[in-house]
């Protein structure tokens, strides 16, 4: 069985990190048929630019451990149960 946390993070990003997602958004939409559509059909181009920022932050993160780069950009986590 696996368990399940919910939790909220609070990321900064900069300009440039942006630019890039807007990017990323941009090519998907070219590919209409791609995984990455999955679960994405309704949400609109914020939403996708900011889940992209946030993904790319967090699986950083996750997969890169460096404290010093993380503090900047998670800012906060909150487990919600």
């Amino acid at each position: 069985m696996m368990n399940t946390v919910y939790t909220t993070f609070q990321l900064t990003y900069s300009d440039e990190q942006y630019r890039k997602a807007q990017l990323y958004v941009a090519d998907m939409k070219k590919h209409p048929k791609r995984v990455y559509w999955i679960g994405k059909e309704n949400l609109s181009e914020e939403q996708l630019i900011l889940s992209h920022i946030a993904h790319k932050i967090l699986s950083g993160f996750y997969n890169n451990y460096d404290p010093v780069y993380a503090a900047r950009q998670i800012t906060s986590m909150k487990n919600t149960q």
